[in-house]
């Protein structure tokens, strides 16, 4: 029987469990490599969070072409830009282009491909074979890696990626840790796994809910997420009386997955050999990103520093409790039907907190000018999380308007600056945060 751990939550107060292989920590080969951490770039502003947090590498997308439409993306114009500033930083940056095309989209798609071509990014994000075909076709300079949705579940199938041009494969979901880590060990491509985020329910996310229930197809970018509805039981003769499928007076979340958090088990995720762990999220904000990848920053950086040492760290499961999320499971990973049941309550938990703005400027006298996004008043103690270590808590001693008045308030969708106790750097979160009682 796998062991199990506790996770003492200061979420809520209880401590729940998460199933998981016994733990043996050691020392990592000679031969070991850090693996990249992949964050989402849902817009400009989000990919300079994820820089600015430590992510080694983005990915992002056009207008077109990708399974998240429905965010903002970039224009061509300004994933030429993106493209730039991570470079300067010295991060890599992955366009998806992975919907199953059509025919007609066929022209379109090869002018799109050329257009990529010529910013230079490290890697186009590809599920459709025939997108493959055309990469390497008009842009065999630019590295192809395959996208989960491909449903690539075993290493033969990466030796036929590999003859087609692919470089690194993002292995499905559906694989346990110990198939992944088998996967590896043949050395065939470039591996990438998901390690924090929402979980389609369906398969490898190809999914048809979407297209029958709202006409969206999903594996075009349209998805309207019909997995998170809630669906209660008519009987055809008694209209309008609704019945839960499970007793619970918000109706039934049939299909509705849990998010995955592997914070507990970056010992066992590294030393499967896995190139790139990758956090799902262009679609979420900025305090969402910028705490994710902050944690995993760190965690990722603290057992390759010192295996025989590490530990999970409180301020880590804090900060992830922090955000926004449903109940957090291991996914697939350790093939625990525990973690894979539907999350039948769509209950969200995160500590109760305000994302009060991104410091625009940060001047002497500890003064940080922000366009405010919850309101923020005198008195108040934020935290700044800081890209490195524990979050600094620290009071507003004084608010300012654009034109350097006094105010009490700053007010949301309105830039004001604050005097605090302490400095921040261009770039850092500041929140608010209060403790159930």
């Amino acid at each position: 029987m796998n062991s199990r751990l506790y996770w003492i939550s200061d979420l809520c107060d209880q401590v729940r469990f998460l199933p998981g292989p016994p733990y043996k920590w050691k020392i990592m080969p000679e031969n070991f490599t850090k693996p990249e951490l992949l964050a989402p770039a849902g817009n400009f502003e989000k990919l300079e969070v994820a820089i600015h947090y430590g992510a080694d590498a983005v990915y992002l997308a056009g207008k077109d072409f990708s399974l998240r439409n429905l965010t903002h993306n970039f224009t061509e114009s300004e994933m030429a830009d993106a493209i730039h500033l991570a470079h300067d930083h010295g991060v890599k940056v992955y366009v998806a282009c992975n919907i199953y095309s059509r025919n007609h989209e066929q022209e379109k798609l090869a002018r799109f491909l050329e257009t990529i071509g010529e910013m230079a990014p490290d890697a186009v994000i590809i599920a459709d074979p025939g997108i493959v075909f055309l990469a390497r076709k008009l842009i065999p300079q630019v590295d192809i890696h395959l996208s989960t949705q491909s449903n690539t579940t075993n290493y033969n199938t990466l030796k036929f990626w590999k003859q087609a041009g692919v470089t690194r494969v993002n292995l499905a979901r559906e694989l346990s840790l110990k198939e992944i880590q088998e996967i590896c060990t043949k050395d065939i491509l470039e591996t990438e796994t998901f390690i924090h985020g929402a979980m389609c329910i369906s398969y490898s996310g190809r999914c048809l809910l979407s297209n029958f229930l709202t006409q969206r197809d999903s594996n075009r970018g349209a998805c309207s997420h019909p997995c998170r509805w809630k669906y209660r039981v008519e009987e055809e003769q008694r209209p309008g009386q609704y019945h839960p499928v499970m007793e619970d007076e918000r109706g039934t979340y049939l299909f509705n997955s849990k998010d995955l958090c592997m914070i507990q088990f970056i010992p066992e995720l590294m030393k499967a050999g896995i190139t790139s762990f990758k956090i799902e999220g262009r679609m979420k904000g900025i305090s969402y990103l910028a705490a994710v990848v902050k944690t995993y920053r760190e965690a990722i950086d603290a057992y390759a520093q010192s295996p025989d040492t590490f530990h999970v760290a409180d301020q880590w499961k804090r900060e992830l409790g922090l955000v926004y999320h449903r109940e957090y499971s291991t996914g697939f990973y350790f093939n625990s039907p525990d973690e894979i049941v539907p999350n039948y309550a769509n209950h969200h938990t995160g500590l109760i907190h305000a994302f009060i703005g991104r410091a625009r400027s940060c001047e002497s006298g500890n003064h940080v000018t922000l366009d405010v996004k919850n309101k923020i008043s005198q008195g108040d103690e934020v935290e700044i999380m800081i890209p490195r270590g524990t979050p600094v808590k620290s009071r507003v001693k004084k608010i300012t308007d654009p034109l350097g008045m006094l105010i009490e308030h700053g007010q949301p969708n309105s830039r004001s600056t604050l005097e605090l106790e302490h400095g921040c750097r261009p770039g850092d979160i500041i929140r608010k945060t209060s403790f159930p009682s």
